[in-house]
């Protein structure tokens, strides 16, 4: 989508809350106490509330935790807070009836509210039996209906791409259809008993997995005439940068195209910090509601659920094509002090001596010096066709008309960087990209998105999210990310990278897929990943999962390498894939045997010096 439109839905009350399109995209976290400390659950409330949340979510484990929300609920009333309360079942119907009658929300998962917890066996059905189990579907939803009718409790179907039944497994495999079809089978008796108090999420730890699955949600409820408001998050995103990041790319791809109607960015952190940064998100997307227009269309063939990647020409054999994409930032070598480095540096004063970096500078500072390549503005781009440099760089606003451009289908050396030209970036930037295929002018692209921000957090959020839809949408040639008020470049670079990892396009660093906490985990989670991490933060070449418990735990940690899983209190589980290797270890060996099954695996390097 070029333009910014939120997606119109039904309208779904929660308590005295009404979410849907007609609404602002509401904030919601989940609170990391056990739900059987009243005391401490009602705390947690109240911080996430004061934060800003719209909604809070507790886990039920059981009818007596379920209750216990009652309790919570009324507690938080007396208190003078009227924020709506969610219940969080998985395995136990039992407790799903409970939390109806007790709560404003009750989120139930498709993927084991009536089938059995997966084993990760494959299964096979018959036609037949396949038919059966889905009627089982109707003998357990209806009730439940029933009770959520009776007491105006609104339902959230909660798929987790780690927690798909061995029964959809069976047909679909580990795949966004499966995802889907788990969440239509439920949908299509909610609306045959003409309940439509209904808001979906549809999750994974994997951006490029969440996007697709969400996309492929919007298509199939559009063919069944469903319009159901839409809850966003990416799974396991973990913490810090690293959270915020994933979060705003897997998120703001899909709020950039007018889907979402509630967010939670899931951080293993306190969950009230989790609230202004799906706030900055949620505040960023929807400030360009209204824009002027961007003219502009997809070019033909253009595979939106699947988009590939743009074919480009590859120049001086390290941009565009097949080659990985690249960085640039607006700085020089001494000024980034880390290991990651951008592979070319912008030098606006030029550069007179080759160093082994690259360097673009300035066309009237360009000395033909090894290693550094001009940049030209595109009304000087006669000139540029004339510079016989390795690469030249031809900078244009995205909305430079195409024919200008028309120069660049000849040069060989050339690279485009376009900038943006709308408050809505990515659209802006997405309708030249397209403009350029439909030309069949196949020039390498890097975006340039320059931001204001001093603050850390905003910076993550506004890059992540416009540079996000860009990597996910199919536009990997560069990017290039700019702060002029923001005075560290390392971090700065980290983020490029950290955007790049994200979209799942070039490892950098250790990817750690942290769930965030809730009442189901079974440790310390914010002590185990920052101990996890520094046992392991340098094997860059590795997917590590650190899941405090078993109902997302292994299937979550599907393409991760190895696994850190909470089994009982005290007591870990290490996986290798989704294979369990050691069970019910002592917290306190789990980190050396961790080690000891990556170095068993021929998976261990020592860290640098």
């Amino acid at each position: 989508m070029i333009n910014y439109v939120r997606r119109k839905t039904t309208a779904v009350k929660i308590k005295n809350l009404m979410m849907g399109s007609d609404y602002p995209v509401r904030v919601q976290s989940m609170t990391s106490t056990s739900t059987n400390d009243i005391e401490g659950s009602v705390a947690q409330c109240r911080r996430i509330a004061d934060a800003g949340a719209d909604l809070v979510r507790l886990t039920a484990q059981g009818v007596r935790e379920a209750d216990n929300i009652g309790v919570i609920r009324q507690h938080l009333i007396d208190e003078g807070y009227d924020v709506p309360l969610v219940a969080d079942i998985h395995f136990n119907p039992k407790a799903a009836f409970e939390a109806a009658q007790k709560t404003d929300k009750v989120r139930i998962n498709p993927g084991n509210f009536v089938d059995v917890a997966r084993t990760f066996k494959k299964l096979t059905f018959t036609d037949e039996e396949y038919a059966r189990e889905i009627e089982k579907i109707s003998e357990a939803l209806i009730p439940f209906i029933a009770i959520c009718r009776e007491h105006g409790t609104a339902v959230r179907l909660g798929v987790n791409h780690g927690s798909l039944s061995d029964r959809i497994m069976s047909r679909y495999g580990d795949t966004p259809a499966g995802m889907v079809e788990s969440v239509m089978e439920f949908l299509r008796v909610m609306v045959a008993q003409n309940f439509f108090d209904v808001v979906i999420s549809i999750k994974a730890s994997n951006t490029v997995v969440m996007v697709e699955t969400v996309r492929r949600l919007v298509e199939a409820m559009n063919a069944e005439d469903m319009h159901f408001p839409l809850h966003l998050g990416v799974t396991e995103a973990g913490d810090g940068e690293d959270g915020r990041i994933k979060s705003a790319v897997g998120i703001g791809t899909l709020l950039a195209e007018g889907i979402g109607d509630t967010i939670r960015v899931s951080l293993s952190e306190d969950p009230e910090l989790e609230v202004p940064v799906a706030q900055k998100l949620v505040q960023y997307i929807t400030s360009r509601a209204g824009h002027s227009h961007i003219d502009g269309c997809e070019s033909v063939g253009y595979n939106h659920l699947q988009p590939q990647r743009r074919l480009s020409r590859t120049v001086n054999q390290n941009i565009g094509g097949k080659c990985l994409p690249v960085t640039v930032a607006s700085c020089l070598p001494d000024d980034v002090k880390g290991d990651l480095r951008p592979d070319f540096y912008y030098a606006a004063d030029g550069i007179s001596t080759a160093d082994g970096n690259r360097y673009i500078v300035p066309a009237a500072q360009y000395k033909a010096v090894e290693g550094t390549y001009p940049m030209f503005d595109i009304a000087d781009v006669e000139a540029a066709a004339k510079c016989d440099a390795p690469m030249v760089w031809v900078e244009a606003s995205a909305d430079t008309p195409i024919q200008s451009l028309e120069p660049l289908r000849a040069m060989a050396n050339a690279v485009l960087v376009i900038t943006p030209a709308n408050v809505n970036v990515p659209g802006s930037l997405q309708a030249m990209l397209h403009a350029l295929i439909t030309a069949g002018i196949d020039v390498p692209v890097v975006a340039r998105c320059s931001y204001d921000d001093a603050d850390t957090e905003w910076l993550q959020v506004k890059s992540g999210a416009d540079f996000g839809t860009l990597l996910l949408n199919g536009f990997r040639d560069g990017i290039w990310l700019e702060a002029p008020n923001y005075a560290d470049a390392d971090r700065i670079v980290r983020c490029e990278y950290g955007i790049l990892q994200a979209a799942r396009l070039r490892m950098s660093k250790t990817e750690f897929i942290s769930c965030p906490s809730c009442g189901r985990t079974l440790f310390d989670l914010q002590t185990t990943v920052q101990q996890v991490k520094a046992a392991t933060s340098h094997l860059s070449h590795l997917k590590i999962g650190i899941m405090g418990c078993i109902v997302n735990g292994p299937g979550e940690m599907a393409d991760a390498d190895y696994g850190y899983v909470g089994a009982a209190v005290g007591k870990i589980s290490l996986y290798k894939g989704k294979e369990c290797i050691e069970k019910n270890i002592p917290q306190e060996e789990a980190i050396p045997r961790l080690i000891a099954l990556i170095k068993a695996n021929g998976d261990w390097v020592e860290p640098k010096k």
